[in-house]
Parts: C-alpha cells; sequence; structure tokens
C-alpha cells in the first residue's frame, strides 16, 4: 500500500516538476512578449490530441462540468499566472503562489470535509518560506495588480483541483485531461487576441521545438499524471508537489543559463522540499460524518491507469 502510494506521489511529482522547466523554454526559445500565445498552443493542441486520440466526448452533466474545470485547472489559472508574471518580478509571483496547498487545505475542509490539521498549516507555511528564500530578492517591487492576479491564479487553481476531486469523470483519464485542456486553450484564445493581437506570421526551429515540448510534454503527458494522481492522492497532499515548480526553475537556471545559486537559496530548497515531503507523509484522517454522497463523488466509480 505504502509502496504504491510513494509510486504514485512520485509520478504525479514529475508534472510540476516538468512545469518548472517552462521558464527556460520560454525565455530561450519562445518569441519574446507572447506568453499568452505560449499558453493557447501549450493546452488547446494538446487537448484536441487526446480527443482525438480516446474518440471520447462529453455527456451529459460533463459539458458544462468540463467547462468549469478547465476555466480554472488551464485557462483562468494560465492567463492570472500570466498576467502576474508580466507585472511582478518572479520571485514574488512565486512567493504569492506558494499559498495555494493552504488555500487548497482550506477549501477541501469546507466542500470534501477533510480535516485541516495544524501539521498541514505549519508545512503550508514553511512551504510559502521555503519559496521566498528560494526566489525572492531584496529589490522586488509589488504592483497591486499583480498580486491580485498571483493571488487569484493560487485560488483559482485550488478550486479546480478541491472541485475535479470531487466531480469524478466515468470516462478515460486521457478523455478527461483532453476536455479540460481543449475547453481551457478554447477560453484563452479571445483573450490572447485581444491582449496581443494576431500571432506571429514566422517561426524559427526553436520557435516550433519549444511550442511542441510545451504542448506535448509540457500539457499533453504532464496534466494527465497530474489528473491522475489527483484521482488517488488527497487534494492537500497533491498541492504540495506544485512547490516544486519554482524549484526546478531556479535549478535549471543555474545549470543552464549560469545563473547565480546562493547558500540562502539552497536553504530555501531544504525547507521546500521538507515541507512536501512532511505533507506526504501524513496520513490522511477519516471525517467524523461524511456524507455517503460526497464519498460516492469522491471515489472513481472506473479504474483507470494514465
Amino acid at each position: 500500500m505504502l509502496r504504491n502510494r510513494l509510486a504514485i506521489v512520485l509520478v504525479t511529482a514529475l508534472a510540476p516538476a516538468i512545469w518548472g522547466t517552462t521558464y527556460l523554454v520560454t525565455t530561450e526559445m519562445l518569441p519574446p512578449h507572447r506568453p499568452l500565445l505560449a499558453a493557447v498552443i501549450r493546452c488547446l493542441p494538446a487537448g484536441l490530441l487526446l480527443i482525438a486520440l480516446t474518440r471520447t466526448l462529453p455527456k451529459g452533466d460533463w459539458w458544462w462540468r468540463a467547462l468549469i474545470l478547465g476555466a480554472l485547472n488551464i485557462g483562468g489559472f494560465q492567463a492570472l499566472l500570466f498576467i502576474a508574471a508580466y507585472r511582478l518580478p518572479g520571485g514574488i509571483a512565486a512567493t504569492v503562489g506558494a499559498v495555494q496547498p493552504l488555500i487548497t487545505a482550506a477549501l477541501s475542509a469546507a466542500l470534501l470535509g477533510d480535516r485541516l490539521t495544524l501539521r498541514t498549516v505549519l508545512s503550508g507555511i514553511a512551504g510559502v518560506a521555503g519559496v521566498s528564500l528560494l526566489v525572492l530578492r531584496a529589490n522586488a517591487r509589488l504592483d497591486a495588480i499583480g498580486v491580485v492576479a498571483a493571488l487569484g491564479g493560487a485560488v483559482v487553481m485550488a478550486f479546480g483541483v478541491v472541485l475535479s476531486k470531487r466531480w469524478v469523470s466515468p470516462a478515460p483519464l486521457l478523455a478527461t485531461t483532453g476536455w479540460q485542456l481543449t475547453a481551457g486553450g478554447l477560453l484563452l484564445v479571445p483573450v490572447t487576441l485581444l491582449t496581443e493581437g494576431a500571432p506571429p506570421t514566422h517561426y524559427t526551429s526553436d520557435n516550433v521545438l519549444g511550442y511542441a515540448y510545451l504542448c506535448l510534454i509540457g500539457a499533453a503527458l504532464t496534466y494527465a499524471m497530474w489528473f491522475r494522481g489527483l484521482r488517488a492522492l488527497p487534494p492537500t497532499s497533491l498541492s504540495f508537489l506544485s512547490l516544486l515548480s519554482p524549484v526546478v526553475a531556479t535549478v535549471t537556471g543555474w545549470l543552464a543559463l549560469d545563473q547565480d545559486l546562493s547558500p540562502l537559496q539552497a536553504l530555501g530548497a531544504v525547507v521546500v522540499l521538507g515541507s512536501l515531503i512532511v505533507a506526504q507523509t501524513q496520513r490522511p484522517r477519516p471525517t467524523a460524518a461524511a456524507p455517503a454522497t460526497q464519498q460516492t463523488l469522491s471515489t472513481p466509480p472506473v479504474r483507470e491507469t494514465a
């Protein structure tokens, strides 16, 4: 049982770890000043590909559920993330976004009946502190809209994670992943056109390779692993794994771009890893009076593999 859980955690952790390479790919391989275009190309083709492979469309309530989940997990989160990235230094955006596990824990307690323990709260605070040590700079300047966007992104993603746990699709995992990526990508299209205009007409080979990586590896593969993990793990435990992204982003910047890595940043990485390990080793406690209908919604009706 423990080995199975550890395997699921390790595979799921690959998703935010791979997402941590997005900054490197975006800055080194993609056209400048086109963050939302990158999000659209990352999500929409990946979603359509998964739908084509599974040949499965939503049925009944899952048309609007897929739209809501796609808006929360993909479209809304990506839009707010890039707004924050444009208006804030990366360190502040990452630090504000690191509150997501705490928000997820609170929402899980409110909507799923999970217990909010002191251990979870302390682990969440340690995670925020570790990320701030890792990426925050003394000369970083605040921007109100950017901070609201970063916090909004964390809230939106937390709602998406909790609702994904409550609404478990009977369809194959890859199909459900495809629905969300497609819905989120379609919602991003008009926002991208309004804010960034028409896409470029010329792309270099590096641009093509970068977009292909973000689409196939950074979306189709990773979101399937992420949603598979969500079906097997408590939503709060899953959210703590997202703290791996700033760690990997910092390490790849150090290795590939020859960026400095100070002892304080190394300490921050250790604190982040410690907080998510503590969160993963906490045994979920059964709720005192969980409604039968809620338990049904929280348990996958069919067994599926990613």
